[in-house]
């Protein structure tokens, strides 16, 4: 049990809620991203192919995509921390028997459908997890704050490069490729203990002080979406709720913008320490050390955006403007990666992909978890953030996939790396010419069908 802060104490309880999810997003992001590090020697021992290679890492986004909405709806329902904890543990589970694959069968065809059905049951499991983080977020932070909190656990997937490319690529040297497995599964089952422990809502949590609670609830912290009376008081999602997530401009920008980001980080998590053995003749150990300055450079251009984003809120500009700015900036910075196709030099190529994931970060701390926190129906958070992810993360598949296919058939990852570049363009010019004004989607209440208020609800936005 956790013992009771004293009520009349300042505290900053939330701080460590946003560093608990944190820890979770590293997890899950790590356990997403291991079969990058491992792919080269889990190719070469079982005779797999360029294209199966390409197949197994898609495998996982195919699922996480299937498992958005229910993972949504399960949200809205049960709330936050059960789902969560249910989860991470399950997860775990299949980031564990990932590493057993070799001791059920050598058979190229056993293997790989094992593979790929592990893969795709961590992608359904792990599902909820980024929308719940969102949740967390809305729950304990003030609007002033969303930015950088959001902009943090937005981070999770560079931290998790840093810290578990060059561990697991010592592990795979080491140890063989099954090792990153054991490992990752292991810390998210120790993981399910420290959730459980610490998880609270703000008004049950007992180290929030009265002033942190008063401080969070004035700032519009939706503190109650996840008392029981809520949850049990909450009416099925209504048809009319998810065409309104479904009809609205401003949304599918920001899918689509979403969708884009994650473009690149599956590139990054997926394919790129593949190229740089296969096509820079750095060996694994190499690779995976190589990864660790683009992806702290990405989890500081995160921070950063997530800051300048709130901060140029607090300095009077528009929220509209406030998030996109930062988001087309940074994707435009991140659009260099495709220089890496001329350049000669390893050296080059770190230091253009660090530029480059930097001002991803900026974008993705800026405009991406922080506009679900904006614009999503307080009725639907799990909804809205799920609709935003799933669509995002149909990249998941269909990057690490085209990828493939495009070295594949023409042998030259310099075209893999322009299809990758040219989504930076495309995400810019539509924050920029096609989103208009970032305002809050729906009513509290939405409509019943046929009411006189349906058709002004229809438009789909209220001004935040």
């Amino acid at each position: 049990m956790l013992p009771v802060q004293n009520r009349s104490q300042n505290s900053h309880v939330r701080i460590w809620i946003l560093c608990l999810i944190l820890f979770l997003s590293v997890v899950a992001y790590a356990d997403r991203s291991i079969l990058s590090i491992s792919g080269s020697a889990i190719k070469a021992e079982f005779g797999l192919s360029t294209i199966q290679l390409g197949l197994i890492l898609s495998a996982f986004s195919w699922a996480y995509v299937i498992g958005q909405i229910p993972g949504g709806l399960f949200l809205d329902r049960f709330g936050t921390k059960k789902v969560y904890g249910v989860t991470l543990a399950l997860w775990s589970l299949s980031t564990l028997l990932m590493g057993f694959v070799g001791e059920f069968s050598r058979d190229v065809t056993i293997a790989l459908t094992l593979m790929f059905v592990l893969r795709f049951a961590l992608g359904l499991i792990e599902a909820p997890s980024f929308p719940a983080n969102a949740r967390a977020v809305i729950m304990w932070f003030p609007g002033a704050e969303r930015g950088r909190a959001s902009a943090l656990f937005a981070s999770a997937q560079y931290f998790a490069v840093a810290i578990f490319s060059p561990l697991s690529g010592w592990l795979v040297t080491r140890y063989g490729w099954e090792w990153p497995f054991f490992v990752l599964g292991a810390i998210g089952v120790l993981a399910v203990f420290v959730w459980a422990w610490y998880m609270r809502s703000p008004k049950q949590h007992p180290h929030v002080s009265a002033s942190e609670l008063r401080y969070i609830e004035q700032g519009g912290a939706l503190v109650d979406i996840d008392a029981a009376q809520t949850l049990k008081a909450r009416p099925p999602i209504s048809k009319a709720l998810f065409r309104l997530l479904l009809s609205n401009r401003m949304l599918w920008c920001a899918y689509l913008g979403q969708y884009c980001i994650i473009a690149l980080s599956y590139f990054f998590i997926t394919w790129f320490p593949i190229y740089l053995v296969q096509a820079r003749g750095m060996n694994i150990m190499e690779a995976g050390f190589a990864t660790i300055a683009p992806a702290l450079f990405g989890f500081l251009g995160g921070i950063s955006g997530g800051y300048l984003s709130d901060m140029l809120l607090a300095r009077g500009w528009s929220l509209s403007w406030a998030r996109k700015a930062p988001y087309i900036a940074g994707m435009l910075m991140a659009a260099s990666l495709v220089l890496a196709a001329v350049i000669p030099t390893n050296a080059g190529i770190i230091a253009i992909m660090s530029f480059a994931f930097f001002g991803k970060g900026i974008a993705a701390g800026a405009g991406t978890w922080t506009l679900v926190s904006d614009t999503a129906p307080k009725e639907a958070i799990g909804l809205a953030g799920a609709i935003f992810n799933g669509i995002g993360n149909m990249a998941g598949f269909i990057t690490p996939l085209l990828f493939g296919v495009i070295v594949g058939l023409t042998g030259s990852y310099s075209i893999g790396l322009a299809f990758v570049a040219a989504h930076c363009v495309i995400a810019a010019l539509l924050f920029l010419l096609v989103m208009g004004p970032i305002q809050r989607v729906g009513d509290t209440q939405i409509p019943a069908a046929g009411s006189p208020a349906q058709a002004a609800a229809a438009q789909g936005v209220k001004a935040v």
